[in-house]
């Protein structure tokens, strides 16, 4: 018991306070994706290691969360993109309760970024572009990864990736059909800027009828 206490303790007393800067509803863009490009451009320039990271939250039909960290692999006023294997847990998640949650945290720049809306498959032709891109590892390992089902062993992944390797070593390798991109719609976008004394900046962009963002401020 002294020693869960004294490591309870320890995890209480890390704490820091955020002072690089502000966020205010009178400076913001009137288009929650134009706010979100401004700190996505601030965020490159800032060179932070893997930017484009960022959790995605889904829930089973009986509303049993689960959350990892995805690849940012576009956006544009339809939402944002991420690619993942069709078979795979999130992707069940995603058929049975088509919502999602996205979360950017940049402690460099003290920033996060929630997106929360609906989720749906990217065409075919998208997710074809974007698979022929890949580096040929990564294409390699699409094939052999049965994403998210139990597996006897490594050496068994590592065997399986030696076949597709084979299989494709005289030509180009085709994008498997149980894998490809997802769009996250955008319901709700939250911008946070971490403050002085816990008392941070929430500017929340709800979208309204015609496609209009009502924007607000939020209590920290």
């Amino acid at each position: 018991m002294k020693i869960k206490a004294f490591f309870m303790s320890s995890i209480a007393d890390i704490r820091r306070d955020y002072l690089l800067k502000s966020l205010s509803e009178k400076e913001v863009s009137p288009n929650a994706i134009e706010q979100f490009n401004t700190w996505w451009n601030e965020a490159l320039l800032s060179e932070i290691d893997e930017v484009n990271a960022m959790t995605l939250a889904t829930a089973s039909a009986d509303a049993l969360p689960s959350a990892r960290v995805v690849l940012l692999k576009g956006y544009d006023e339809n939402g944002f993109i991420f690619f993942t294997n069709y078979e795979s847990y999130k992707a069940q998640q995603i058929k049975d309760n088509p919502r999602a949650c996205l979360l950017f945290f940049w402690k460099e720049l003290e920033r996060q970024i929630r997106i929360t809306g609906i989720i749906e498959k990217i065409s075919e032709t998208e997710s074809e572009e974007y698979f022929l891109s890949r580096p040929q590892g990564s294409q390699i390992g699409a094939w052999a990864s049965p994403q998210s089902h139990v597996i006897e062993s490594r050496e068994w992944l590592e065997n399986k990736v030696k076949e597709m390797e084979v299989k494709f070593k005289s030509g180009s390798i085709a994008r498997p059909q149980n894998w490809g991109g997802y769009r996250v719609k955008p319901i709700i976008i939250e911008f946070w800027q971490g403050r002085e004394s816990r008392l941070h900046d929430r500017i929340q962009y709800t979208l309204g009828e015609n496609n209009n963002w009502v924007i607000e401020r939020l209590a920290p």
